[in-house]
């Protein structure tokens, strides 16, 4: 059988993490972990991509939530086995290459950039609305669209100027070092999460049930229309919703990237994962209740076209200053998502680059920082140049068809090890594996194909790419298949 089938035994990759010349040096507790996801996952979805779910589902992207709630959920019990079982950097891509081999690890390792990459693009691009909108309140200085919108926007303009600097910034602090980042991390958690309160605080009061009629105006299913404001053939519905909204909750995972530099991670780890979902979903429940019954959210309303949708319903409420503040917030605290994506992404590459499938040069450490510097610019540059042309929307979807692939590919794998593997210890073990694990990838399966058509081409498109550069020049160099690791 050709070698891109040859599997990485779990007990060389614990070894290859003990490692302290090759390793990354732990630095991080399960109180930064769910700090560090907690960053990751809020952001650009609920503060940004409101709208976008408005625009789908009406009031019944509330449902959307929920769904894209129960799938991570689900998605994160698995995730947790894993990553308590192999405590290793690299994630997806590392369970991947112990259970289904090294092909399959590529794909993973491959798809896993359109998650964190083009996530951090997104979040990018999300900050730059945001930052443009406090400008032009604050300040009364209208800003030109030339240099903030891309190409590719409904309102084209030439490069989103904005959002290519923060991504940019993020790669700098990066490039410091994993505790220094964190603890810039815990700030920017703190404000976003207190603006969400003053958000609570202020919508929930002010909530309508006639704003909330009628509740699901495109129906359940996804189905394409013709967007009345653009005229470009759009996706629409609750699970179409459910899919784009899916983006709000993307970036948990990034907790298991940091295994390798993470204290005691077979406990922390789970801890970091499941705990910082939890809290993230019911804030979320009670942001989308609050959007849509404080102003309503029809399809082409005004909420459904905001860049900056929760300080608009503020705005709309009469509450005009706290509208500032959560822009403000959004606009300062935002970053934190990029870093985490970022930082994701990083430690996927250097992973990678450990196991001979990428450049060496990525696996280097910075000598006086300790960080994988030379992927870590590399990346910086990636996200930059996406922020810089492409809109909010299309990122996150894109986005969401990689993070699905990989969701799926860990709620298969535990049950796979389960069968190979089943005396291996496990710190923590999925309850109802036989039942959770199905349902995660199913659901995974259910809203990869509520994306649009489009989308999906991209992710196949991408997929070919991958395995283009894989047997072209991956295969040959794997330490693996060359039987030096």
């Amino acid at each position: 059988m050709a070698n891109f089938w040859i599997k990485k035994s779990i007990s060389s990759l614990l070894k290859e993490a003990d490692d302290k010349e090759k390793g990354l040096k732990p630095t991080l507790g399960a109180t930064a972990l769910v700090l560090l996801g907690i960053g990751a996952i809020i952001g650009t979805g609920i503060f940004v991509l409101t709208a976008e779910a408005a625009n789908k589902a009406g009031p019944a992207m509330m449902i959307s939530f929920v769904i894209a709630a129960v799938v991570c959920g689900l998605a994160a019990l698995c995730y947790s086995e894993l990553a308590s079982m192999v405590p290793v950097s690299g994630s997806a891509y590392t369970y991947s290459y112990a259970t289904f081999g090294e092909i399959i690890a590529w794909i993973v390792g491959w798809a896993l950039v359109l998650e964190y990459a083009i996530a951090a693009s997104a979040v990018s691009v999300g900050w730059s609305g945001y930052m443009v909108g406090l400008v032009e309140n604050i300040f009364a200085i209208e800003v030109g669209n030339d240099f903030v919108a891309g190409p590719f926007d409904a309102n084209p303009g030439i490069i989103n100027v904005p959002a290519m600097l923060i991504a940019l910034l993020c790669m700098a602090l990066l490039l410091i070092g994993t505790k220094e980042s964190a603890r810039f991390n815990a700030i920017l958690v703190a404000i976003k999460v207190s603006a969400l309160m003053l958000f609570l605080v202020l919508a929930l009061p002010a909530m309508n049930a006639d704003n909330l009629q009628p509740f699901s105006p495109n129906g359940f299913f996804a189905k394409e229309v013709v967007d009345p404001i653009t005229n470009n053939m759009v996706t629409v519905g609750v699970a179409a919703a459910a899919a784009s909204i899916f983006f709000a909750y993307v970036g948990f995972d990034a907790v298991s990237t940091a295994a390798e530099e993470t204290i005691n991670p077979q406990r922390n780890i789970p801890i970091g994962l499941i705990g910082s979902l939890a809290i993230c979903t019911i804030i979320y429940m009670l942001v989308a209740a609050g959007a849509t019954g404080a102003v309503g959210a029809q399809p082409g309303g005004e909420l459904s076209q905001s860049k900056e949708a929760l300080a608009f319903v503020l705005n709309e409420i009469g509450h005009g200053w706290a509208g500032k503040l959560v822009a403000i917030s959004a606009a300062i605290a935002l970053p934190s998502v990029i870093l985490m994506m970022m930082f994701g992404q990083t430690r996927i590459f250097f992973v990678m680059a450990r196991d001979g499938l990428l450049p060496d040069m990525f696996s280097k450490l910075h000598p006086k920082y300790g960080t994988p510097h030379v992927v870590t610019l590399c990346t910086g540059i990636f996200v930059a140049l996406f922020a810089a042309l492409f809109p909010v929307g299309k990122l996150a979807d894109i986005s969401n068809s990689g993070t699905l692939f990989a969701f799926f590919t860990v709620a298969v794998g535990v049950m796979i090890l389960r069968r190979t593997n089943p005396d291996r210890h496990r710190p923590f073990r999925t309850p109802l594996y036989f039942l959770v694990c199905p349902l995660a990838a199913a659901g995974c399966v259910f809203l990869f194909f509520q994306l649009s058509g489009y989308t999906e081409l991209m992710f196949l498109g991408w997929t070919t790419i991958g395995l283009v550069v894989y047997f072209l020049y991956s295969r040959r160099r794997s330490h693996v298949g060359q039987g030096i690791a």
